[in-house]
């Protein structure tokens, strides 16, 4: 079978009918472009382009942003780590400063007291504890060097607080009012009637010697009724917890104003101090009535 021969044959007439094609495409762009035909090529470029370059202006914001984070990250853990430091030294400071505000608050509350009562009292520390032990106390820093003696009475800006019971040259050893061997001769505001108390210990007391005949009433204010020659007359004690009628007293539980394990520092009343203490230390609720008549 004779081969075909191609319609287009590059031979001197394919070659013309090339050239004649390209130059019509090329009269045509010429006449679609214009004169200036690069405005077109590099509008066409950069709008091709355009896509790539918002892509790349992204990844350099995301760039700077990480370093940027990066940056702020490790500058806030650096200031963190700072302000740990700075709170960990105001912590410590804190913490040694806090027995000097505690002494600071006790002594301004002793000052206070001393203004009240108008006795020469001296001022005492309390530097050891044996209360939880049997028949324990409170061990001060002072003894015979400040003139102290056995049943000088010890109190609180709070409430009375026991009697010296021994005193070596330079410590005392304070009997607690709690303590099973102590006793106190005390009152009931209300209705002046008088008793022993007696330690329940744990911070409770007992009056003892009240009539039946008595009205006590919970949560009456008990003072000192100066009677033992160790506490003046009218200094707190505590107030009345319960009371049980017996068939010749009444039993009368007190709970003692003064806080006997968080002392820090007490007061010495002087040795047979007066019987009364003016202005008494507690103030009756009550101010009595005057008669008809009287001015």
């Amino acid at each position: 079978m004779p081969v075909r021969a191609s319609r287009w044959r590059w031979n001197r007439a394919g070659w013309e009918r090339l050239a004649l094609v390209l130059l019509w495409l090329g009269h045509g762009t010429w006449v679609l472009l214009g004169t200036n035909p690069g405005r077109h090529w590099t509008r066409a470029a950069g709008l091709l382009s355009r896509p790539s370059q918002g892509l790349a202006t992204h990844w350099e914001a995301w760039q700077s942003s990480r370093r940027e984070a990066g940056r702020t990250l490790t500058t806030l853990r650096a200031e963190n780590e700072r302000l740990a430091a700075e709170l960990g030294q105001l912590k410590l400071a804190e913490a040694k400063e806090a027995p000097r505000r505690v002494d600071a608050d006790a002594a301004v509350h002793l000052l206070g007291l001393k203004q009240q009562i108008p006795l020469e009292l001296k001022a005492a520390r309390v530097i050891f504890t044996t209360r939880p032990a049997t028949f324990g106390g409170l061990i001060l820093d002072r003894g015979q060097d400040l003139g102290l003696v056995p049943d000088q009475g010890v109190l609180a800006p709070e409430g009375i607080v026991g009697r010296l019971w021994s005193v070596g040259p330079t410590q005392a050893k304070v009997l607690p009012v709690d303590a099973p061997n102590a006793s106190v001769g005390v009152m009931l505001m209300r209705s002046r009637a008088t008793g022993v108390l007696q330690g329940l210990g744990s911070g409770q007391a007992q009056i003892r010697y009240v009539s039946n005949q008595e009205v006590v009433q919970v949560g009456e204010a008990v003072l000192t009724s100066g009677l033992d020659r160790v506490f003046p007359r009218g200094l707190l004690v505590g107030y009345v917890a319960a009371v049980v009628k017996g068939e010749l007293e009444l039993r009368v539980t007190v709970n003692l104003s003064a806080p006997l394990d968080r002392l820090s520092l007490v007061l010495v009343l002087p040795t047979q101090p007066p019987l009364e203490v003016q202005p008494p230390f507690v103030a009756p609720d009550e101010k009595p009535q005057r008669k008809k008549g009287t001015p």
